[in-house]
């Protein structure tokens, strides 16, 4: 570290400021401005942040630490491809979490939270279809709907840990991701919007038990395509 790396850092809060890069880098990644695969060059992110390389290096070596980016020989710091029994693993899990949040629903959602979450299907839905016309590449610009629908029901769940372990898992993988799937498969964007409906029809109804299946069956579906869309990327993403 050279004096005016040591001084910048000491001057900015040291860690405050690695953990304020880090956090940019991490966003640029789950929104897909940085894709999987993508060299992380630590002079330009410097350049890009105003800073010098030393924050940089040590945010890099913080989202290393936590398997978002890995170090490859020849390559430097990438952004990490996940590997597709993760992908699973994960799902497997926020299948659960989010089930237990669709059940907790019943009985504490309003007509108003109703109205927000078809809106955010249909909006979705149509927002999809308006990319795949326009051609565009989707980023997590197409996400917000998604999200507005399973954090709406994970809030209205009433269990603040349990939003917090859904949240948790829906931040390990870059977020454009599945609104790419969604773009020129016309059967995926149809089924994924009549599982929302569906889900939304059993918390309407009162069906505890149907919200929970509907959910579990929506979500373990949605890990098994973003597995299978990794397995296709990781064996070309170094190569392509």
């Amino acid at each position: 570290m050279t004096p005016a790396d040591s001084t910048e850092v000491t001057a900015t809060g040291g860690h405050a400021l690695v953990d304020e890069i880090a956090a940019k880098i991490r966003d640029r990644i789950m929104s897909g401005d940085i894709p999987i695969g993508a060299q992380l060059r630590q002079a330009e992110l410097a350049n890009d942040f105003g800073v010098s390389r030393t924050p940089v290096r040590e945010a890099l070596r913080q989202l290393q630490t936590g398997g978002l980016i890995e170090v490859l020989p020849n390559r430097g710091a990438v952004v990490r491809v996940p590997a597709p029994w993760e992908v699973r693993e994960a799902y497997e899990v926020r299948a659960e979490l989010e089930a237990l949040a669709a059940s907790r629903a019943v009985e504490r959602i309003s007509r108003a939270e109703l109205a927000r979450l078809r809106e955010a299907n249909q909006e979705m839905y149509d927002r999809s279809l308006e990319r795949e016309r326009r051609q565009d590449e989707p980023t997590a610009a197409g996400r917000p709907q998604n999200d507005v629908f399973h954090i709406t029901i994970a809030q209205v769940s009433g269990n603040a840990r349990l939003a917090r372990a859904i949240d948790e898992i829906n931040e390990t993988f870059p977020r454009n991701v599945s609104a790419q799937l969604l773009v020129g498969d016309d059967r995926h964007r149809e089924e994924n919007f009549q599982e929302h409906v569906r889900i939304i029809d059993a918390i309407e109804s009162g069906d505890a038990e149907a919200a929970a299946r509907e959910m579990r069956e929506h979500v373990r579906k949605a890990g098994e395509q973003l597995a299978r869309w990794y397995e296709r990327r990781s064996a070309t993403v170094f190569t392509g």
